[in-house]
């Protein structure tokens, strides 16, 4: 019934393209049986390739070792036909293929996502970065494209996974120096890097000399902060990749750079859930204990407020000295509770019944992703105006921005009377994982026929015989 379906379909169609489809098929259905071949998904088998003559089409069956998510059951697999996507890895002596590219080829994609390997994807515990990647990833597979993860080897994702390292670095009792494990990871996506449509990493910039030759293959995700006087002369040298900024505050100290997009960080909506009535609760801090983020501002307000202060937060190891001098002292007061490092679902109940989340931060955060957690629990914001905290919190309907301690004090009553039910439903208009990894699919779109248009034919696959490359060229 499928295969008739499909015959049909292909009948009808007009583009030659569907005619040198249909006798690949045909070619497949002959050596399988119907039932084992639609049990396989005739995607995983057909690669329609494309001959130095562009008016005329040839097809190739060979064992095809990735496959988009939407060739894996009939009822996208039209959807891969019309795109004409079919794509994969060569194995074996089946070698040369060239991948058609039309117009409506840009829907389907294949992702590599590149994520630090210093934590999980997502984190066990304390982690942006990675947890941001990790719904990314995940996100984008649902929507039909196809991603491969490079990540430590205890990651979870519903993306194809490539260990690069067998655990995550911080929690390693053998694994020491992130450089190595970034270094050696970055030479095995060069080596595979054609297998993709574009390269997404999450790393800063240590890939860049090895990509500066073919920028849009790449997009560089700006996770951290880029006032730092050392950044100038390295984005001057590398001008031509593209980057994604995650605040248009974060653009601030750079030099003119080729900025690629914006894309505020999003959620699964269903990760947290809000609580709309908070009886007797608390003032919540939540990232890390650190100067910059500032935790002894958010005692002092508890201490002028009266109002408990709980502190779910980790310590690194950079850090323990500043805390064990400046923060330990002030954990002495019956209104401080000290709670540490917490995972998603403790998340849940800190954020959710507390009153509000103080975010006193005094440095350029890029992007701020307790703030946004908050959010979807209902919870306000009270945040110093600073880095991107004017452009995630909206004034008075999920938080409110303040210069001062005096003005974190006074507005507290105001922030404990705001709308929670607002709070969660801007968050999901504004922050959600969807809105996200549709904002990046337009950059990979934008990228990859940039790609297309200067570099239109891709070379043959790494371990490709040049014998059968020339018996290929001569069919």
């Amino acid at each position: 019934m499928a295969f008739a379906k499909l015959k049909a379909l292909l009948r009808t169609a007009k583009a030659r393209t569907y005619e040198a489809l249909w006798h690949a098929v045909g070619d497949i259905c002959s050596l399988f049986e119907p039932k084992e071949c639609w049990n396989y998904s005739i995607g995983r088998f057909i690669q329609i390739v494309r001959c130095s003559n562009d008016d005329w089409w040839r097809q190739s069956l060979m064992p095809v070792r990735h496959v988009s998510a939407a060739s894996q059951c009939f009822g996208n697999f039209e959807m891969g036909l019309t795109a004409i996507n079919i794509k994969g890895s060569l194995i074996g002596h089946y070698c040369f293929f060239q991948p058609i590219r039309t117009e409506t080829r840009d829907y389907w994609m294949r992702i590599a996502q590149v994520a630090p390997l210093v934590e999980s994807v997502p984190p066990k515990l304390y982690g942006g970065t990675e947890r941001v990647v990790s719904y990314l990833s995940d996100s984008l597979v649902d929507i039909g494209h196809d991603v491969v993860l490079f990540a430590s080897g205890d990651s979870k994702t519903k993306a194809k996974l490539v260990p690069c390292v067998p655990e995550a670095i911080r929690l390693s009792r053998y694994l020491s120096d992130p450089l190595v494990h970034h270094l050696l990871m970055i030479d095995t996506v060069s080596r595979c890097a054609d297998e993709f449509d574009i390269i997404h990493f999450h790393i800063d910039h240590l890939q860049f000399p090895l990509f500066k030759d073919r920028p849009n293959l790449t997009v560089t995700t700006l996770h951290g902060r880029q006032d730092l006087d050392d950044h100038i002369e390295l984005y001057r040298v590398f001008s031509n990749m593209p980057l994604v900024s995650i605040s248009h505050d974060q653009r601030r100290p750079l030099p003119p750079v080729r900025w690629v997009g914006n894309v505020y960080h999003g959620l699964p909506t269903d990760l947290l859930s809000p609580n709309y009535e908070i009886s007797d609760g608390y003032l919540a801090f939540l990232g890390r204990l650190c100067p910059e983020k500032r935790p002894d501002r958010a005692i002092e307000i508890a201490k002028r407020s009266g109002i408990p202060l709980k502190i779910a937060a980790k310590v690194d190891s950079v850090d323990v000295d500043y805390f064990d001098t400046n923060i330990r002292p002030l954990l002495d007061n019956p209104l401080i509770e000290f709670v540490g490092e917490i995972n998603d679902e403790e998340k849940n109940d800190f954020l959710g019944n507390s009153l509000a989340l103080l975010f006193p931060i005094d440095w350029p955060e890029p992007f701020g992703l307790a703030m946004i957690e908050a959010m979807a629990c209902g919870t306000p914001v009270i945040a110093w105006r600073e880095g991107s905290v004017p452009e995630v919190v909206d004034e008075g309907l999920t938080g409110l921005v303040v210069d001062s301690l005096d003005d974190a004090v006074s507005v507290i009553d105001k922030a404990i009377a705001m709308d929670r039910r607002t709070i969660r439903v801007q968050f999901e208009e504004r922050f959600s994982v969807n809105r996200m990894a549709e904002d990046y699919s337009s950059v990979y779109r934008k990228l990859s026929r940039l790609q297309a248009e200067r570099k239109p034919d891709r070379h043959l696959s790494v371990g490709v015989t040049s014998t059968a490359a020339k018996s290929q060229s001569a069919a």
